[in-house]
């Protein structure tokens, strides 16, 4: 008698195989790591085979496991594209995104505005905080998808594009003009040394005005003229704008809007919200 393989527990495993642990795969999956440990035993036991090496600190696949790891990735991606090309409504569940505060817009609201109307069931879940985190929650498995903003490319991650940094300050404001350079910042800004070195290069003294954990904080110390900042060209809110400081001030570098994905689980919602985030940063 025909007996089936739980794709459930496949997904599991296949996760538990890419990520090389339980832990890290129960967050891919936004499971607990009691419940991928019992579909793992349910798998092994309704296969009558051991999957997982456990006698290492980290876990490996036995011979049976590398075997059935190639079947279990065919497998997930035949199911996934069943539902894709039958009805994207079928598709439920979380999807989380993240991305820095400062290329959410204009992009971030197109991206999600199209991915509903795709996937009206599925809901996305918008981290927004500094690149850092953002990045520390990707390696726990906490984030399916992020954006960051750097100097580099981690290996696994995608470059977008390269946007350069701008002074921004108060419509009409002075706050450029004054010396010491008046500068407002978020403590883990990953901009904040790239300034600096950019005024020291060229001996402009400064000094840091505007400290504080919130966006919208130096944006509100900015507007008001008590300091300026400088964010990727294009992303700046309507009561801030771009100094026009004609060589006053240095240039500033550009820094990339690279993209990471996981590798495990989100099938075919998570390929699809990847290429809208591809369009959106590749097309602006």
């Amino acid at each position: 008698m025909p007996r089936n393989l739980d794709l459930t527990a496949l997904r599991s495993f296949v996760a538990v195989a890419e990520t090389g642990g339980v832990t890290k795969a129960a967050g891919f999956l936004h499971l607990t790591q009691s419940a991928v440990s019992m579909q793992l035993k349910r798998l092994e036991e309704g296969l009558g085979i051991s999957l997982l090496d456990r006698s290492a600190r980290s876990v490996s696949l036995t011979t049976a496991g590398e075997q059935l790891l190639s079947y279990a990735r065919r497998m997930l991606d035949l199911n996934d594209e069943v539902f894709a090309r039958m009805t994207h409504q079928a598709y439920e569940g979380e999807v989380v995104l993240g991305v820095p505060h400062d290329i959410v817009y204009p992009a971030i609201p197109r991206v999600l505005q199209q991915f509903n109307s795709d996937y009206p069931r599925v809901k996305v879940q918008l981290i927004s905080s500094f690149t850092r985190s953002l990045k520390d929650s990707f390696a726990r498995g906490a984030c399916d998808l992020i954006l960051t903003t750097e100097d580099t490319v981690d290996p696994g991650g995608q470059t977008l594009c390269e946007i350069p940094l701008v002074w921004i300050g108060a419509p009409n404001g002075s706050a450029w003009k004054q010396r010491p350079l008046k500068l407002a910042f978020e403590h883990d800004c990953l901009f904040r040394g790239s300034v600096q070195r950019a005024l020291d290069a060229q001996e402009v003294p400064w000094e840091m005005a505007v400290e504080a954990e919130s966006t919208r904080t130096i944006e509100a110390g900015v507007s008001a003229d008590l300091a300026v900042t400088a964010i990727l060209d294009g992303m700046a809110p309507p009561y801030i704008e771009k100094i026009a400081h004609n060589g006053a001030l240095p240039d500033l570098p550009s820094k990339k809007v690279n993209l990471y994905v996981s590798e495990t689980g989100g099938g075919q919602v998570l390929k699809d919200l990847e290429k809208l985030v591809r369009a959106a940063y590749r097309g602006g």
